[in-house]
């Protein structure tokens, strides 16, 4: 693993490196299926027009997000694509053990050698009673304490490197390094490179500190975005993986052919969120349906609020707003995740997108 796999390359005329993050929503009247099969489109455009890395995040008990299984998308993906990196944008550790996520992780990496990354979150990516369900405990906030502890452990699985006398010496995360140890053996050098992913301080220190690549959850957590990156980077010490630090955030963007059809858009992505706030989760209404609805003054006050933080509009507003966003930021990386009811109009999003900066074309 090394800086290279980490750091990407800006194509085009944008600022700096472009990737996706695909929360696989399920829009009113389409199933699940219906999401993925746009996920495989979405991935090979991506591919196709040059964005950097294809990220899918782990959400339960959500009936308009379909990506409750990351490991099993990404192989599904990687399947359909050769060149783009894919990864965990992320995967909920303390809702697993750690071992099981070497595994799954290092079977993609067989299946993808040098291009799958590891994304991690200590959140449950979901509601409290979910969380217990999975993790088969109510102690959640144990697990969220517990994850430097975690993340070691992992790392130890990865690297098949615990110590003498350690309890899980003789564990061996399969695919993985004991393979290329075994009388015969022959292992790829590759394995997952780590991020860790945050909307708050916690993960932006302990990125620092273990000079670990860090992501940001700008998307839903704006007003904590730059304190987190400049905790990130004060607290950076130099590793193996990086010498300096590298910061992605995830930003809410939608292009549209018009402006006007836009706000639709966004109006019944803003819906969604209203409905999952107030604890009635559903599918990603039309924006027929959003248009009609009676919004509360407190409702209307959220959906203000939230889309003030979804960058939207024709393709020259959203790159203009990409770039103020990168510049006021300082971000390396910006992970665009476009959320609409359509997967026509999401992919047409992302080639706008491409359109906009000149990627190269497909």
């Amino acid at each position: 693993m090394t800086a290279d796999e980490i750091r990407g390359t800006a194509q085009g005329t944008a600022p700096v490196p472009l990737s996706v993050l695909d929360l696989v929503t399920v829009g009113a009247g389409r199933t699940a299926g219906d999401a993925l099969r746009t996920s495989v489109a979405l991935s090979r455009l991506a591919e196709a027009r040059g964005f950097h890395r294809y990220w899918v995040a782990e959400h339960h008990s959500m009936p308009g997000v379909a990506s409750s299984s990351p490991a099993v998308i990404l192989a599904h993906l990687a399947a359909h694509t050769e060149r783009i990196r894919l990864g965990s944008g992320g995967v909920m550790l303390p809702n697993h053990a750690p071992l099981v996520i070497a595994e799954q992780f290092g079977t993609l990496e067989a299946m993808a050698p040098g291009r799958i990354d590891l994304g991690l979150g200590r959140a449950p990516g979901t509601d409290g009673a979910t969380a217990a369900a999975l993790r088969r405990t109510d102690r959640l906030n144990e697990g969220a304490d517990d994850f430097p502890e975690q993340l070691a452990e992992l790392t130890r699985f990865l690297d098949d490197d615990f110590p003498d006398g350690h309890p899980y010496r003789r564990i061996h995360a399969v695919p993985g390094p004991i393979q290329s140890t075994s009388p015969g053996g022959v292992q790829s050098p590759h394995r997952p490179p780590l991020w860790l992913l945050g909307s708050s301080g916690f993960s932006a220190r302990l990125a620092g500190v273990l000079g670990l690549p860090f992501a940001f959850a700008h998307h839903f957590s704006a007003q904590n975005t730059i304190p987190a990156l400049d905790l990130y980077r004060e607290s950076f010490r130099p590793s193996a993986v990086l010498d300096a630090p590298y910061a992605l955030i995830g930003v809410s963007a939608l292009a549209t052919d018009d402006e006007r059809e836009a706000r639709r858009q966004v109006l019944a992505a803003a819906l969604n969120m209203v409905r999952l706030r107030t604890g009635r989760p559903g599918l990603v209404p039309t924006p027929e349906e959003a248009e009609a609805y009676e919004f509360s003054p407190m409702e209307r006050e959220f959906v203000d609020s939230w889309n003030a933080n979804v960058i939207h509009g024709t393709p020259d507003e959203v790159r203009t707003g990409l770039d103020d966003l990168q510049k006021r930021t300082g971000a390396d990386e910006l992970m665009i995740t476009g959320n609409a009811h359509s997967g026509d109009v999401r992919l047409r999003s992302y080639e706008l997108i491409a359109q906009a900066y000149g990627f190269p074309t497909a």
